[in-house]
């Protein structure tokens, strides 16, 4: 339920602050006081819409703050955990703010949280139903949303949705497979060439840089030669030679250690350059008697090295690339080619998909079935209670015969039906409901819809003007549901009816005011005197008589009795 609720820079609201009771909580006020901008509040609270234009003129930001003690259910506490919060001392502090410049953001517990996760959060919360919802129940889907959720086939209709993306996205496949035999196989040729061009040339990783170096080395022979030819003479070949300056100085300091120790090590170090020097020539010998002359093979590694650039131009930037594509390609000849086979096990596939969504959806239909005769005759019920006693109220169901109607809700396509007078015949509710009935035909059904047994946690119902099109007897009757459905929910309702304001566990009243060029608008708690006074005014309009007073005194008395 809800506790608290602050409102402050929203619309006409400088700041105010509402604790809400268990029970039944009416809003009234005179026309154009503001009644439904509490309910407004709450909506932008649970993750409605809301821009600029909420932002109370000259004020920087919109905030809307509410207390909530939820009931504790697993799916609440599931939701809470996966987005890290927790019920803290049983409540819940959920707060909305809407900057001037249209940015919004949401608080929950004083941390951050996404409007898309408040408005899941709201489900658990709160239950707005105002005018525009009346609208709503003329929808198809949202009337079967609501037999669903009389009848608690949530999991099932999630079993039947789950069957059904798997029947789609088979069928989806399989038109891929089977679609313009024409376009198929152009496009197997040209995979098939690609993949040929490509397998054909025997391509290497490693290759392309293996040949930039081959030509740079043939395109460099001459040179090559004279540099290998003269290191090979300097160090090893020629009488001034490295090698022999080395053999001398050997000799030299080997006579020279004889006669001074000092120089003992100097013999050793020289001879292992001396072999040094004797490896660097071998090596430039071999090397010099490697090179020669390949007649034709510069150009048979230009020719290779161009069919490699006209591959990369067309396949990829790298040689890499290319080979990932003739992988890619090789892949695609392969699945086209054998996408004949393939459709035909796609289809073993999705006919079993078919026959698996086929027999959740039945299933879900005869309990919908079932559960449709158990809405009408509680509905009708309802409708007997709000003054309509000769009402009638049927759920026509209509399963599909074929795929063609398949749904991820089902096979059922659903429509209410609704006769108020007697020798009306039963027509879609959209058709011959005036605003009073369909008033009384959305509170029939949400109160159908309400936990039947068990103690739980009061919902939070909230009705904005759900007594649109009626007055007196049938008003009387309004309020009496209120109240009974307020015995185990808490509900707020706005109205600008006495007779459903009389039944109030606690009233408000909205008022505006000007200051200053501004306006303004606040809501109090009425004590008992300010509730005669409250409801007079509602009976006799401004003037406030002492009949009037007298008359909102005995309805007051009334209401207490019912």
């Amino acid at each position: 339920m809800l506790h608290e609720l602050q409102i402050d820079n929203f619309a006409v609201v400088d700041r105010l602050k509402v604790n809400f009771r268990k029970g039944l909580n009416l809003l009234t006020g005179e026309t154009g006081s503001g009644k439904s901008i509490v309910v407004g509040a709450l909506s932008l609270l649970m993750g409605g819409r809301g821009g600029a234009d909420v932002v109370r003129e000259g004020a920087e930001r919109a905030r809307i703050c509410g207390v909530f003690e939820p009931q504790p259910t697993v799916e609440l506490i599931d939701l809470l955990d996966q987005a890290g919060f927790e019920l803290e001392d049983g409540e819940l502090i959920v707060e909305r703010q809407v900057a001037a410049s249209g940015k919004s953001r949401c608080y929950i517990n004083g941390r951050p949280a996404t409007q898309t996760f408040l408005r899941e959060l709201a489900l658990h919360l709160c239950d707005i139903h105002g005018q525009f919802d009346q609208q709503k129940l003329f929808s198809a889907a949202e009337q079967m949303a609501l037999l669903d959720q009389f009848a608690g086939l949530d999991e099932a209709v999630r079993a039947v949705g789950a069957f059904y993306t798997v029947w789609r996205d088979l069928r989806k496949k399989l038109d891929s497979l089977r679609g313009d035999e024409q376009e198929r196989l152009r496009q197997l040729d040209l995979y098939r060439y690609q993949h040929q061009e490509i397998e054909g040339a025997r391509l290497d990783p490693d290759e392309e840089d293996r040949l930039r170096a081959d030509r740079k080395k043939l395109q460099n022979l001459t040179r090559l030669r004279e540099d290998a030819s003269t290191a090979y003479n300097a160090l090893y070949e020629s009488a001034e030679s490295v090698a022999a300056q080395l053999k001398t100085a050997i000799k030299a300091v080997e006579s020279l250690a004889a006669v001074d120790p000092t120089f003992s090590a100097l013999p050793k170090a020289l001879t292992d350059a001396q072999a040094t020097v004797q490896d660097a020539g071998f090596e430039l010998q071999s090397y010099l008697d490697a090179l020669e002359d390949e007649p034709g093979r510069l150009e048979t590694i230009e020719d290779r090295l161009a069919d490699i650039e006209k591959l990369k131009r067309k396949y990829g930037p790298t040689l890499a690339d290319v080979i990932a594509y003739g992988a890619e390609v090789a892949a695609k000849v392969e699945e086209l080619s054998s996408s004949e086979k393939t459709a035909e096990q796609v289809e073993k596939r999705l006919a079993q998909a078919g026959s698996d969504y086929l027999a959740a959806a039945t299933k879900l239909s005869s309990a919908r079935r079932k559960a449709a005769d158990g809405l009408e005759t509680q509905v009708e019920t309802e409708l007997n209670q709000l003054a309509m006693p000769k009402a009638r109220f049927a759920v026509a169901q209509e399963p599909s015969q074929d795929a063609s109607g398949w749904t991820s809700a089902g096979i059922d396509r659903i429509r209410y039906d609704f006769s108020a007078n007697p020798g009306q015949q039963l027509k879609p509710l959209a058709q011959v409901a005036s605003g009073g009935e369909l008033s009384r035909v959305t509170l029939a059904i949400k109160t159908c819809l309400k936990p039947e047994t068990g103690a739980h946690m009061p919902r939070t119902l909230v009705f904005d003007e759900i007594d649109t099109g009626v007055g007196g007897r049938v008003a009387e009757a309004i309020g009496r549901r209120l109240r009974r459905l307020a015995a185990s929910d808490q509900v707020l309702c706005v109205t600008h009816l006495p007779q459903i304001a009389g039944f109030a566990d606690a009233h408000y009243v909205v008022e505006k005011t000007a200051h200053k060029g501004a306006t303004f608008a606040t809501v109090v708690e009425l004590a008992d005197k300010q509730r005669v006074t409250e409801l007079a005014r509602m009976l006799s309009g401004e003037e406030v008589t002492p009949a009037a007073l007298a008359n909102a005194r005995q309805l007051l008395k009334s209401t207490a009795k019912a």
